[in-house]
């Protein structure tokens, strides 16, 4: 029998005023606030304006009683990097990286992030009004012969990149030094910390941790709902051994902060799949940790002789951190179209999605954004974001841009309900759709954050992951149990 989800927020009164006092009006005026040398200008009041939009659209997630996992991602993304870290680099009168244009650059930067927000709102709201229809035969269920396939192959690509790199114990050493591991392993640059090297150093890394992190979740899910393989020593040790692979090479000492955090949304989700307390802890979460949290993980960037202090004269001073440099990289994409680059009509997001096509074959493949931006700027850095935002209009313009966070609203919103649907009215071990929107929830982070021929990589190895175990043959004899 179907089990109703209500559709009621179920945070209680005296919860939720505080959670909306706070993350709504509290928190950006108090960044508003502190003492500093910035501007009071117009871009300013419309980065105060970002800040208190994404702040309501973060708590309608957070007390909302249904998981909208991708949509909460969205929104939790939106605003701490575009609402309050640039706020507070506005405050400060500091900027992470380099903004080259004139003042009105970011003010049209702040301008367009607000469209985008309240574009992917109405796609949002149009897929409200579009019911979902039924489901037409079998649907996506994980294979279990397949399933076997990919945990041999999650063991033999995590096991290469870990001897490649020279054991277990680079691992905790330094993303520095696991950069420089994977750059004398493939040959490639030792720049490319953030998977932006080149196609050996990608596809080492990216098969090395994705199949292991997907076969991790997938036996999580089998074993959480299902008390027959909590029983079969052939589910429980490889999925024992997986927990301490992945803890190898999925850590978050070696890898990006954003890539550990896709990690480890998807597994909580994976775990909890129908708690709506853990949703809404886990948003709430994720504002404590990145506020707080991932500002001061940047020495393990570094080697110890190289970390850089961070400096704490100002309450603000975790939020002017490289890690929140999106809009200051919006603001100077505006820039380098204006400077005679002009847009790309989708180019960038062609190369982009045909990621895969090596530079011999394909002489004029796009560059990076963040690499094409930053070469403009003068700067050789491998760690220059590209957010989504910027893509998207450096590719169609103010008007594209926007239709285009319509669409990505919509699917956002439509993926959420059948989400919902398929985890609580079939609670099968096998349900692919129980795994992989956990896994595109917590990628959201990455895609957001940009470039989008960074992040492709390793969503590609996963779309082929997803591909080898899926079945929808009608009951297949072979599907979990």
């Amino acid at each position: 029998m179907a089990i109703e989800v209500p559709r009621r927020a179920v945070l209680s009164r005296p919860l939720s005023v505080p959670l909306i006092a706070t993350v709504v009006g509290a928190l950006p005026l108090a960044v508003a606030a502190q003492p500093g040398p910035g501007l009071r200008d117009t871009a300013f009041w419309l980065q105060l304006v970002v800040a208190g939009y994404a702040g309501v659209r973060l708590c309608a997630m957070v007390l909302s009683g249904r998981r909208r996992l991708v949509q909460g991602a969205f929104w939790l993304f939106g605003y701490l990097a575009m609402g309050i870290a640039p706020l507070a680099q506005s405050v400060l009168g500091r900027d992470p990286t380099p903004v080259l244009g004139p003042r009105e650059d970011t003010q049209l930067a702040v301008a367009l992030v607000l469209c985008g927000m309240i574009a992917f709102d109405v796609g949002a709201l149009l897929a409200r009004v579009r019911p979902l229809g039924r489901e037409r035969g079998r649907p996506a269920s994980v294979h279990r012969g397949r399933l076997v396939v990919l945990v041999v192959l999650a063991y033999l690509a995590s096991g290469l990149l870990i001897v490649q790199l020279g054991g277990p114990a680079v691992f905790f050493t330094s993303r520095q030094e696991i950069s420089a591991s994977l750059a004398e392993a493939t040959g490639g640059p030792s720049d490319a910390s953030d998977g932006g090297g080149e196609a050996g150093n990608a596809l080492l890394r990216g098969f090395g941790t994705v199949p292991a992190m997907l076969a991790l979740l997938f036996l999580t899910r089998w074993l959480v709902t299902s008390r027959r393989a909590r029983r079969r020593p052939t589910v429980v040790l490889p999925w024992a051994g997986l927990l301490v692979v992945n803890a190898i090479v999925n850590n978050p000492i070696s890898n990006p902060r954003y890539w550990f955090l896709t990690v480890l949304f998807a597994l909580l989700f994976t775990v909890f799949p129908r708690s709506p307390v853990m949703y809404r802890a886990a948003l709430a979460l994720g504002l404590v940790v990145a506020l707080l949290v991932f500002p001061f993980t940047d020495r393990f960037r570094y080697e110890e002789g190289e970390r850089r202090p961070l400096e704490t004269d100002s309450v603000l001073e975790p939020l002017v951190v490289k890690d929140y440099d999106q809009l200051n990289m919006f603001a100077n994409t505006v820039t380098f179209a204006d400077d005679g680059n002009g847009h790309s009509y989708g180019e960038q997001l062609a190369g982009a999605v045909l990621f895969f096509v090596p530079r011999g074959l394909w002489e004029d493949k796009p560059e990076d954004t963040g690499f094409l931006v930053g070469g403009w700027m003068g700067t050789d850095s491998a760690n220059l974001s590209s957010p989504l935002w910027a893509e998207l209009w450096l590719d169609f313009g103010p008007l594209g841009m926007s239709l285009a966070f319509a669409g990505v609203g919509y699917l956002a919103a439509r993926t959420d309900r059948r989400y919902v649907r398929r985890t609580v009215d079939d609670p099968s071990p096998g349900n692919v759709l129980a795994v992989a929107v956990p896994v595109l929830a917590g990628y959201s982070f990455i895609l957001l954050r940009g470039s989008l021929l960074q992040a492709s990589g390793r969503i590609g190895i996963a779309l082929l992951c997803l591909a080898l175990v899926t079945t929808f043959r009608p009951r297949p004899r072979s599907e979990l149990r």
